[in-house]
């Protein structure tokens, strides 16, 4: 008996180990994909629920994160970012796209690329499910801007920071710990944030791919450009300065994602 109870105890811990190591991160990934949810259509809703059953788009968004612990889809991991050349323009970002060979190696031509696949009528199911997975988490990285850094800053990993006296990283304190010292569950949080006019969607659904790459990317080199020291002291003055940008990344993501789901599925 005390055996079973064990056993059942450590089946529980195993479970739960990797949601908190990929513990945005979680909560980032299911605020975008909640907001998103919230603007699909009655057709998009549909064709949505045919391929993923009862997972909802919120719950389906951090698949892609789960399966990098199998080695089989190590050849997914550039899908999850993409990086320029420092100080470039508008119009030279979009240059850069252009030259795109039309492989995908990085999470522009990964959206490009599964977005075209889901709008083929003869695809199999269960790609069908795996690229719908993907295209939701990957919508979601772009939209977290150290996903979209300038060359050779490591997307923030290489920046070592203290958050509220524990060592971590640049890249950790946007993907997870800012949005976690909120205190709010996803639902919660994508709640307080989702609040939208149609004129406001309308706008943010009519820009580009490229614009959404952009708005990332000018974000990571101001975050990159801020410290002056190494090693810095990070808690609620950052947070403070910096939490209305993160909070209109993940609505905009959300925003975005129910554009371009509609734009699949909807027509």
């Amino acid at each position: 008996m005390h055996k079973k109870i064990l056993q059942g105890c450590l089946s529980l811990l195993l479970f739960y180990i990797p949601l908190k190591a990929m513990c945005w991160g979680q909560l980032g990934h299911r605020i975008v994909g909640e907001i998103a949810d919230s603007y699909l259509t009655v057709k998009t809703k549909a064709a949505i629920k045919k391929i993923l059953g009862n997972e909802s788009v919120a719950m389906s968004s951090n698949w892609a994160d789960f399966i990098k612990s199998d080695s089989v889809y190590k050849y997914l991991d550039p899908w999850h970012y993409i990086n320029f050349e420092k100080n470039l323009t508008y119009d030279q970002l979009k240059g850069a796209l252009k030259k795109d060979t039309g492989t995908v190696k990085d999470a522009y031509s990964a959206i490009v690329f599964l977005t075209k696949q889901l709008k083929k009528k003869t695809l199999a199911p269960d790609k069908k499910q795996s690229y719908l997975r993907l295209l939701i988490h990957i919508v979601g990285d772009i939209h977290q801007p150290l996903h979209v850094s300038p060359e050779g800053t490591s997307g923030g990993n290489d920046v070592k920071v203290q958050w509220f006296g524990q060592a971590s990283n640049l890249h950790r304190v946007w993907d997870s710990e800012l949005i976690e010292e909120q205190q709010l569950s996803y639902t919660e949080y994508a709640t307080s944030l989702n609040h939208t006019t149609a004129s406001q969607r309308q706008k943010l659904q009519a820009q580009p791919l490229s614009k959404w790459l952009f708005d990332s990317y000018v974000i990571a080199q101001d975050l990159h450009n801020e410290f002056k020291e190494s090693n810095p002291r990070l808690g609620y003055r950052y947070n403070y300065d910096h939490i209305k940008t993160l909070n209109e990344q993940l609505l905009k993501g959300g925003v975005h994602l129910a554009g371009l789901l509609n734009e699949i599925f909807g027509k």
